[in-house]
């Protein structure tokens, strides 16, 4: 087991590297004077440009910046917001949180769906079942976030009026947060009415977020069962005369999770990716819409920063998924 686990951190280290390289290089490849953005239209001297250049390190090579920030990297120093001028971890501590819960929920949402769905569809192939779930998949699978998102809240939120279109919770209720997650706050301030709100607010965005994994859920699932129903041990528990639901529940399902369970796991790449659109177009105020809102602004330090984070707890999740595999599957460990 040690030596798998060194297999998979040979593979993190030179990771962990070629994002740091990619998050620097992607900021300073789009047009903009992240100084002058700093001056808005009042503009600034040439010489207080030279000085903040200065100040911020961008008058140096390329190179050198980059192994600053490398430096900086190791001494856990993310960098600090050129706009805000807070320390980007702070920031992103700050803001993790909503996108957890946006995540959590999204998560919670497709794998309640697409578990059953998946399953259903092997044991009734070739239905019309079947083919509506596979459609469906799809068809989820394909629908790109910011339309989807747009038809959600064009429908439920304009035409029928049932959620609101963007926020965390509404403008009546404001109270000190404890622990960052709307929901679990709401309830503890005690305001009649806060926690519907919250939930209301969270509906549409973990719908949208969670269509994409959902699919993948649902489609992997149905392969892997029909892949475990057609074995030796399944015929011969049926031949035992043993009911469908426990042939189905307890033979074949839960030799089916293995890959479903390392499917999960690695949607949670997909979640972040997902976030950025979806928070964006309901004004979730999370990680997404921070990083999205940091490269508009050209604030180096915050793009550069969460990029590194998100990636850094997305190959954490994937090491974990890895090495649970590893365990659940010993094999795995002498062929991977």
């Amino acid at each position: 087991m040690l030596v798998y686990f060194l297999r998979k951190l040979g593979v993190i280290i030179p990771t962990f590297f070629g994002v740091t390289l990619i998050a620097f290089v992607f900021i300073r490849l789009l047009p903009g004077d992240p100084v002058l953005l700093l001056a808005g239209e009042r503009g600034m001297s040439e010489q207080r440009h030279a000085e903040l250049m200065a100040q911020f390190g961008f008058d140096k090579p390329v190179i050198v910046q980059y192994g600053v920030y490398l430096k900086q990297l190791f001494s856990g120093d993310f960098g600090t917001s050129i706009i805000t001028k807070k320390p980007v971890l702070e920031e992103f501590a700050t803001l993790f949180p909503a996108t957890i819960e946006l995540s959590l929920c999204a998560i919670i949402l497709a794998v309640l769906f697409g578990l059953p769905a998946g399953m259903i569809a092997a044991t009734k192939r070739g239905s019309i079942f079947d083919h509506t779930v596979m459609t469906g998949a799809l068809t989820g699978y394909s629908m790109p976030i910011f339309w989807w998102g747009l038809l959600l809240i064009i429908l439920f939120s304009g035409v029928l009026g049932w959620t609101p279109v963007s926020g965390r919770i509404s403008l009546l209720y404001y109270f000190e947060p404890v622990t960052g997650f709307m929901l679990i706050d709401s309830l503890l301030s005690g305001q009649q009415g806060a926690f519907a709100s919250a939930l209301s607010h969270l509906i549409l965005p973990a719908i949208v977020l969670g269509t994409i994994p959902l699919a993948v859920i649902a489609r992997q699932t149905r392969s892997a069962m029909l892949e475990v129903l057609s074995e030796d041990y399944v015929r011969t528990a049926r031949a035992k005369g043993l009911s469908p639901a426990r042939v189905i529940g307890l033979h074949a399902l839960r030799n089916a999770l293995i890959p479903v369970i390392t499917v999960i796991g690695l949607q949670i790449g997909v979640l972040f990716a997902g976030a950025i659109l979806t928070e964006t177009i309901f004004s979730w105020p999370g990680i997404g819409k921070w990083m999205v809102d940091s490269i508009f602004r050209r604030d180096y330090s915050a793009v550069q920063g969460g990029l590194l984070l998100i990636a850094v707890i997305v190959m954490f999740v994937n090491l974990v998924v890895d090495l649970l595999y590893g365990l659940i599957n010993p094999q795995i460990r002498h062929t991977d």
